[in-house]
């Protein structure tokens, strides 16, 4: 009898797993069965196809170069994130259109930046032939290339070789504007890389025409003069439009160096440069010889004008200040602006002259062919910059942009954090000996002499700038933890005011560690002015286009926050005075007037520094190469201080001298006679400009303050919304 037992649900369950196992095997199995067929077909296929001996080198010779393409292309986008980081996407054209008048005390116009909008004109609007001469000068491709021109490089670069020096450029129009633009001046690798991504990214965002319109509007043409337009009125006394060839001609020839080619500056040299721009404009086609001989025959005549140009380097520091201050809301809509600013003519002048007349008369023997200089207020007040030798050759700001090792004139911050911290008194006894510090092997830094001093106080081993003491300090700042002693030195720093962040290496307190020169009077000025933290500024107000003021910067040293406490500040400045009147710095001493400071000299003379205030300024001064190079043995007590010492001088003659915070003088400070006589070469450089530069003594200031205030003016109300004090 057949058994009808009844499954179960688990008995099914087994049965159907079974054969889904059944399945997948037999899948599995057709599967592979499939997979060598089609491999056996694709070996067989391969074997027909085997190149022959020349067809292997080919491919082999595809395969690294498909390698090393996307090699390429990763290092292309690393390349790149550097420039684009300098982009803003959504205001990167619209914050360059601001037109601002910078002006003096007085009210005297000392420069202009941005865009005159009004006379801002399309390529079609303007001249042909000024055109065709901007083209036939700097980029005769323009209309052909994507940003960069590799046959115009090539060719800039046979030349160079063939003139052995640099004789012709290879960079596009569009290349000149997006450093125009976006970056500065500085003659790097990093700086060439970012520029040709920037200007594929240009090409990529703006028309040709655009693209010209912007450059013709925003180069430099010398004398403190940016655009065509401007160029036309200054030099020629005319519209844009009404330009002759040979004027149009005269123009073009100031984008390679404006300072060189200013007729306002050298006149035979400048018609000779048009000259040149005529025969360009024939090579390329643009004209025949026969246009050109009129022009030729007579040359340009530029209108007489003072060379008024002053501060130039100032003025694109107020520049970015403004634009930052647009950037954070704090000027509203506004783009035709009005800065009443800090700089004082007369001593940037002064400052200018100082500043060339050291390199003229020293710099050959010393081997230094570039200097710095800024000279600030106790509230941040920017009084004088001078951001390089010569503006028309470089814009690049040495004074605000350069990076360079302050060797021991970084040394007081790391005291100031050890007075902060209580690790040390000036008076405290110190011990100048072999010291070591551990980073995977034994770093032990020496003494300039090689030798060791023993036992000084704190005071005495700052004023002798002995090496050993600040590595000392740090470690105990860190507790005997190098790097957390530097993390304390990096937040003194930027209780002073700092803006960069220094390379956290273990030199940095010994000033091995890169900062700017305004970083380095921003820091002093923090101690100068007793302990509070400044931000530094050339805005001392902003009006509007119907004068009413929108922004005011900070007014006296009591709105400014406290950075450190009064009685640190009081310390460090009774050291620094020791630097001056018994170290290093004697060459700053100035004759009545207490100065206080530090002197700095970077390995193989790279750099040489002096920083330092009086109880009315703080000033920041720098010497060095361009390229890096060393100078001959030129330290910071030499021409730095020799500098600082003949423009504080000039700044003192205006005020009544004040004593130093802290410094206890055995006598006042005083109008001392011997002062002007330090400050009398300003008269000597002023003749350049046809004019002596006067400074009225304190009691003459006072009555002109008088004056001003008796006559009636119109003063616009203050903005609820814009703060009476900036903080820093």
């Amino acid at each position: 009898m057949a058994d009808f037992r009844r499954i179960t649900f688990f008995e099914k369950l087994a049965r159907r797993l079974r054969d889904l196992d059944a399945r997948l095997e037999d899948g599995v199995h057709r599967a592979g069965e499939a997979l060598s067929e089609g491999l056996w077909r694709i070996r067989n296929a391969s074997d027909r196809l085997e190149p022959s001996s020349a067809g292997r080198v080919v491919v082999a010779l595809a395969c690294e170069a498909l390698t090393y393409a996307a090699i390429g292309a990763v290092l292309l986008t690393a390349l790149a994130k550097p420039a684009f980081r300098a982009v803003d996407e959504d205001n990167w054209l619209k914050q360059q259109d601001f037109s601002v008048t910078f002006i003096d005390s007085s009210g005297q116009v000392i420069g202009r930046r941005g865009i005159v909008h009004a006379k801002s004109l399309s390529v079609e609007e303007l001249p042909e032939h000024l055109v065709k001469a901007a083209l036939a000068t700097e980029d005769r491709r323009f209309y052909d290339h994507w940003g960069i021109d590799p046959s115009g490089l090539m060719r800039a670069l046979v030349v160079n070789a063939r003139a052995s020096g640099v004789v012709q450029g290879g960079s596009t129009i569009t290349q000149q504007l997006a450093k125009n633009l976006f970056l500065n001046n500085e003659r790097s690798l990093e700086r060439k890389i970012k520029e040709a991504f920037l200007a594929f990214w240009l090409e990529a965002r703006l028309p040709k025409q655009e693209i010209l319109r912007l450059y013709l509007d925003r180069a430099y043409l010398g004398n403190g003069v940016f655009g065509v337009q401007a160029a036309a009125e200054h030099y020629f006394g005319k519209d844009v439009k009404e330009l002759s060839l040979a004027e149009a001609a005269m123009i073009a020839g100031l984008f390679k160096a404006p300072s060189k080619y200013s007729p306002g500056v050298n006149l035979p040299a400048a018609r000779a440069r048009a000259a040149d721009v005529l025969s360009n404009m024939v090579e390329a086609g643009f004209l025949t010889q026969g246009q050109i001989a009129a022009a030729l025959r007579n040359p340009a005549s530029p209108v007489e004008r003072a060379n008024t140009a002053i501060a130039e380097y100032a003025l694109d520091f107020g520049f970015d200040e403004i634009k930052q201050l647009a950037a954070q809301g704090k000027l509203g809509n506004e783009r035709s602006l009005t800065v009443k600013a800090s700089i004082d003519p007369a001593l940037q002048r002064h400052a200018e002259f100082v500043a060339d007349s050291m390199l003229r008369q020293y710099g050959p023997s010393y081997g230094v062919r570039q200097n710095a200089i800024v000279l600030m207020d106790h509230t941040g007040a920017v009084r004088a910059m001078v951001g390089g030798r010569d503006y028309g050759a470089s814009q690049f700001n040495r004074a605000t942009q350069a990076q360079r090792p302050p060797g021991s004139s970084f040394k007081p911050f790391v005291y100031a954090a050890a007075l902060l911290d209580g690790v040390i008194k000036p008076e405290t006894v110190v011990v100048d000996k072999p010291t070591c510090v551990y980073i995977g092997r034994a770093w032990c830094p020496q003494n300039y002499g090689r030798s060791y001093a023993g036992a000084m106080p704190a005071i005495v081993a700052l004023a002798k700038s002995i090496n050993t003491i600040p590595i000392q300090l740090n470690e105990k700042l860190g507790k005997g933890n190098h790097k957390q002693g530097r993390a304390r030195v990096h937040q003194m720093l930027r209780d002073v005011g700092f803006s960069n962040e220094l390379r956290d290496i273990p030199g940095m307190p010994l000033g091995v560690s890169e900062v700017t020169v305004i970083d380095m009077a921003t820091g002093f000025n923090s101690y100068a002015n007793g302990g509070h933290k400044t931000r530094p500024f050339i805005a001392r107000e902003i009006l509007d286009d119907h004068g009413r003021v929108i922004w005011r910067g900070p007014q006296s040293v009591e709105e400014l926050p406290r950075s450190l406490p009064a009685p640190v500040a009081q310390d460090i400045n009774r050291m620094m005075r020791q630097v001056v009147t018994a170290g290093t710095g004697g060459k700053a001493q100035l004759p009545g007037v207490p100065v206080a400071g530090k002197t700095g000299t970077t390995d193989e003379y790279r750099n040489a520094w002096f920083v330092g205030f009086t109880g009315n300024f703080t000033a920041a001064v720098w010497y060095g190469n361009d390229d890096y190079s060393g100078t001959n043995n030129m330290t910071g007590g030499s021409l730095p201080a020799m500098t600082f010492q003949q423009v504080m001088a000039f700044a003192m003659l205006e005020v009544e001298p004040k004593p130093i915070i802290g410094v206890n003088e055995a006598e006042p400070p005083r109008r001392d006679p011997a002062l002007a006589g330090l400050a009398r070469a300003a008269e000597t450089g002023a003749k350049a400009d046809g004019a002596k530069l006067y400074r009225l003594s304190p009691r003459g200031r006072a009555l002109m303050r008088e004056i001003e205030g008796a006559a009636p003016r119109e003063s616009g109300p203050v903005s609820q919304a814009a703060p009476s004090a900036p903080r820093g």
